[in-house]
């Protein structure tokens, strides 16, 4: 299995790329809407250095990308890379200011950090989850969360993809089975059900999402 990570282009530079590039892996740079490095259909990482996490919550960058984070994966996660001693002596901010967000981002937001010294551990973490996902939990990369021109099944994938539960590989079996997503959508729970790892639990749900009328 070839293992793969997307990179955001604004990290194609310095040290960690070279490093990155190095290493057994498929590295695809894009513009990414979320995130920094897409790890698998569920996993995203936000690298954050010493000083751009107190800025980035200084300038309250930090809790809507931390919102952007949880809305479009699974599992979201941060990198803070740097002395991590030296993150209370950033800009001047207070201590506790900086542990107040820390803790509403574990707690709140259910985003959890590893730590990391330099590039080369960054670089060791990211390998690290791309073959635990990929490998392990055999997770496809998403198509959701970059932009670029995508071929016309692409564009019915992702479509497909932002119903409840549904992963890359539960979409391209669905695409397979119905052929369009408008046959998807107008088909009925014991159909859905025929489709190889979609069970009753998940049709259901399919099917109470697609027909429930919203409140105007």
């Amino acid at each position: 299995m070839n293992l793969k990570i997307i990179m955001d282009h604004r990290e194609n530079k310095g040290q960690l790329p070279r490093l990155l590039y190095e290493r057994d892996l498929i590295i695809e740079t894009k513009t990414l809407e979320v995130g920094d490095f897409i790890i698998s259909d569920e996993c995203v990482v936000e690298l954050k250095k010493v000083p751009d996490f107190v800025n980035s919550l200084v300038d309250g960058r930090l809790f809507s990308q931390a919102k952007e984070l949880r809305e479009n994966f699974e599992k979201p996660l941060y990198i803070i890379e740097g002395e991590v001693r030296d993150i209370f002596g950033v800009r001047n901010v207070h201590p506790n200011a900086i542990r107040a967000a820390m803790i509403s981002l574990t707690l709140d937001y259910q985003i959890p950090f590893l730590f990391s010294h330099d590039s080369e551990e960054t670089v060791n973490l990211l390998v690290s989850l791309v073959r635990r996902e990929q490998l392990e939990k055999n997770k496809d990369i998403s198509l959701r969360g970059s932009k670029r021109a995508w071929t016309r099944e692409e564009q019915q994938q992702f479509l497909i993809e932002g119903l409840p539960l549904i992963g890359p590989k539960l979409a391209k079996n669905l695409l397979k089975e119905f052929k369009s997503p408008i046959k998807l959508l107008n088909a009925v729970e014991k159909d859905l059900t025929k489709v190889d790892k979609l069970g009753p639990k998940k049709a259901k749900m399919m099917r109470e999402i697609l027909d429930l009328e919203g409140e105007h």
